[in-house]
C-alpha cells in the first residue's frame, strides 16, 4: 500500500507538470489548476488515466492512515479519491493539499510496516509447514482437533510416499522401511533419496536422518508427521 501511495504521488506530480497553478483568477470558484498552453489533449488524457489507475490502487490508504480533510460544506474528504477536484470549478482540494497528504500517508504506512514487523510472530508454527502437511491438517487444527490434525497430516504424507513410489502393496511401516532403506533398489521396490550427490556430506546426513525416522514411525503412528522431504527423488 505504501508503494501504491508513492506511485499515486508520482503520477499526480507528472499530471501537474502539464498544468499551471491558478494563482489569481476567482480563487475558490475557478479550478485550482489549468492546462498548460503547450500541453496536448491526448497527453493530458494519458496523465489523467495514470493518476486514476494509481488512485484506485492506493484507495485504501486514507482509511488505513486516517489522513483525510475536514472541508467546510463538503465534510470529510479523501485526498486520493478527490484528486480530480483540483481541475473542477469550486475545487474541494488544492494540489498543495494532496501532495503533503501523500507524504503523511507514506510516513504512517512506513510506521505501520515497522510495527507489524516487530509484532509478527516467528515463522515456526504449523502454517510454516509444507502445504501437503498443513493443507491436510489446517482445518482440524484450527478447530482444536489436534490429534486428528496430526493423523490427517500423517495420512497425507503416507499417501504422498505411496504415490511417489507406486507402492500400494505393503502396509505403512514396511513401506517406510523399504522406501528409505540404504539398500539398492529392487524390481518393484524403488527407494527415495534426498536430492544431490550421495557422497556429499549434507546429502548423506539427510538420507541417514530419513532412515532413522522409520524407527520413530514404527513406535508411534503419529510420527509420520515428522518432517520428511517432499522433494525426495525416487530411484528405480
Amino acid at each position: 500500500m505504501a508503494t501504491s501511495v508513492v506511485e499515486f504521488h508520482d503520477a499526480f506530480q507528472a499530471f501537474m507538470k502539464l498544468h499551471v497553478f491558478n494563482d489569481s483568477i476567482a480563487r475558490g470558484v475557478a479550478p485550482a489548476v489549468f492546462p498548460r498552453d503547450d500541453a496536448g489533449a491526448d497527453e493530458i488524457a494519458g496523465a489523467t488515466a495514470a493518476v486514476d489507475q494509481a488512485a484506485g490502487r492506493a484507495a485504501a490508504a486514507p482509511g488505513l492512515t486516517g489522513v483525510r480533510f475536514n472541508v467546510q460544506g463538503a465534510g470529510v474528504v479523501d485526498p486520493i479519491a478527490a484528486w480530480h477536484t483540483v481541475t473542477k470549478p469550486k475545487p474541494v482540494l488544492e494540489p498543495d493539499d494532496i501532495v503533503p497528504a501523500c507524504h503523511q500517508m507514506t510516513g504512517r504506512l512506513d510506521e505501520l510496516i515497522h510495527k507489524a514487523a516487530a509484532e509478527a510472530p516467528p515463522q515456526v508454527g504449523a502454517e510454516a509447514m509444507h502445504p501437503l502437511i498443513w493443507g491436510a491438517a489446517s482445518r482440524l487444527w484450527q478447530d482444536s482437533y489436534f490429534r486428528h490434525a496430526v493423523a490427517a497430516a500423517a495420512e497425507s504424507l503416507i499417501t504422498h510416499v505411496k504415490n511417489r513410489t507406486q507402492r500400494n502393496d505393503v502396509a505403512e511401516t514396511p513401506l517406510w522401511q523399504e522406501t528409505f532403506s540404504d539398500k539398492a533398489p529392487e524390481p518393484g521396490k524403488p527407494r527415495l533419496r534426498w536430492r544431490g550427490v550421495s557422497t556429499n556430506r549434507d546429502v548423506k546426513s539427510m538420507n541417514d536422518g530419513l532412515r532413522q525416522t522409520q524407527h520413530r514411525y514404527r513406535r508411534r503412528p503419529c510420527g509420520t508427521a515428522a518432517p520428511v522431504p517432499l522433494g525426495a527423488r525416487p530411484r528405480s
